[in-house]
């Protein structure tokens, strides 16, 4: 069966660990794509939101997003919205619930979202 919006994104967090969740169907169907294209970035991506998903210290490749990217909604709430690039092309997008140390996936796609090209 196929992950869809609400659904956990692997095992349930461990001690310390943000739980990852889908906060969409095409973000499901998308990480899908990737895990199948890229299984071991897509795998070190997950392991990154689950264990640090908003690094004091930025790279290239995981960052938050700027302008009017930088935030997201999720159920009503505005949240701040971070990138990681999981292959050349392939982006993961989520939005940080702190206060339920949950990362919310609301975009992963194999290729490069427009959006950024601004």
């Amino acid at each position: 069966m196929s992950p869809k919006r609400g659904d956990r994104a692997a095992p349930p967090p461990g001690p310390d660990e943000w739980d990852i969740r889908f906060a969409g169907g095409e973000a499901a169907k998308g990480w899908e794509q990737l895990s199948t294209q890229a299984a071991g970035n897509t795998r070190a991506a997950w392991h990154l939101m689950r264990t640090d998903p908003a690094p004091a210290a930025r790279t290239e490749r995981h960052h938050r997003l700027k302008g009017e990217l930088a935030h997201g909604e999720h159920r009503g709430e505005t949240m701040d919205r971070w990138q990681i690039e999981v292959t050349a092309g392939g982006r993961v997008w989520y939005l940080l619930d702190v206060e339920r140390r949950t990362v919310w996936i609301d975009r992963a796609s194999t290729g490069h979202p427009k959006a950024t090209d601004r």
